[in-house]
């Protein structure tokens, strides 16, 4: 990762039970329209496995710029995700974003 770059990261749980055939689509869903996005790079599912931690799961991702992750937040896949499945399906969130300093 370089200086500029910034990683992207949200945990969340779903109103679905962890593990659910409608958790799981709404997982590859997820993937297929924000993996589909040409700036958005490593972009990974995760299911989270800690004891110090109670959400579910986790989506985290790349991009290279500040003008990047702009691009993504803006992007069509993104603002239709977030619309159309996130605001409906999910049940809580934690959005956190870094830049690396060394």
């Amino acid at each position: 990762m370089n200086p500029a770059s910034i990683r992207h990261m949200v945990i969340f749980d779903l109103k679905y039970p962890a593990g659910s055939p409608e958790a799981e689509k709404f997982l590859q869903d997820g993937y297929d329209a924000l993996t589909a996005i040409p700036v958005v790079r490593h972009f990974e599912v995760h299911r989270q496995v800690s004891a110090k931690n109670d959400y579910d799961y986790g989506f985290s991702m790349e991009f290279d710029s500040q003008q990047d992750y702009d691009t993504y937040n803006a992007h069509e896949n993104h603002v239709a995700f977030v619309e159309e499945r996130w605001k409906t399906e999910v049940a809580r969130f934690l959005e956190i974003d870094f830049k690396q300093i060394k």
